[in-house]
């Protein structure tokens, strides 16, 4: 078991919690080895399991050829798979990162290993098949763990589309995707009628809209849970910035995140 200091030096790199049945568990400390690697949960509708934390790519990853920088992320990339994570979120909106992803796990002989959930974020079924082939050349792959439609762009003819490379084998799972408290209904309605294999939302301590319609809702259809902006975007570090870790949380052990309130 690991305090939270030891918590936040391990996983500063992941940036999108895998959470399947949304209550958070890092069992013990990814720095040691196998035994003591990340809890994992599994994805319903298949059982196959997954670590609880994974890494998102939206920012971290827009970066062009510089070699101080790739190698930052190389060597995050390494220390994110030496810990246990797999899961890997991007998307081709996402300016370089589907490609800087790619390159990185293919020099380091890394992609086998990763879990790639990208996305969809056009508009027509011929427009969403050509998409998702320009994203497997810059993942350097033929296939993808996960495809999601992003922020339910054009979600039915997406969900479709993303539901025949399933069939063809281009895909393993399929998930529909937002990041806003507004749009939080609307999601919850698409997962009720298509009942994707995944659904990714906002969640963080201080931001827990997602429980009142999504999670219940993903929980009575067995649909797996990517949360997003765990973080606020960064504002949960800038608000404990300077202030000493409390002597409790510096002894306590990691177990499952309780809910507060």
């Amino acid at each position: 078991m690991i305090n939270r200091r030891q918590f936040l030096g391990t996983t500063a790199a992941a940036t999108l919690t895998a959470i399947i049945d949304p209550a958070l568990a890092l069992a013990k400390s990814s720095i040691a080895g196998p035994e003591n690697a990340l809890a994992t949960r599994a994805i319903p509708s298949s059982g196959e399991r997954l670590p609880v934390i994974g890494m998102g790519t939206s920012g971290s990853f827009e970066i062009g050829n510089d070699a101080a920088e790739r190698e930052a992320r190389r060597e995050v990339l390494r220390r994110f798979f030496a810990g246990g994570g797999s899961l890997i979120d991007t998307a081709p909106s996402y300016s370089t990162a589907e490609s800087v992803v790619g390159d990185l796990l293919a020099e380091l002989k890394l992609r086998e290993r990763a879990f790639i959930a990208t996305k969809l974020s056009s508009t027509g079924r011929e427009a969403g098949r050509a998409q998702f082939a320009e994203s497997l050349k810059r993942l350097r792959t033929d296939h993808v763990e996960l495809l999601q439609v992003h922020n339910l762009r054009d979600w039915r003819i997406q969900l479709a589309v993303a539901r025949e490379l399933k069939a063809e084998g281009k895909v393993r799972y399929v998930g529909l995707t937002h990041f806003r408290d507004s749009a939080h209904d609307e999601l919850a309605d698409a997962v009720k009628e298509s009942k994707p294999d995944f659904l990714q939302i906002n969640y963080s301590v201080t931001d827990r809209e997602a429980e009142k319609r999504v999670f219940p809702t993903a929980r009575e259809l067995g649909v797996a849970v990517l949360a997003n902006r765990n973080f606020d975007d960064g504002e949960l570090f800038a608000r404990v910035k300077g202030k000493p870790v409390p002597g409790w949380a510096e002894q306590a052990p990691c177990g499952p995140i309780q809910r507060i309130g």
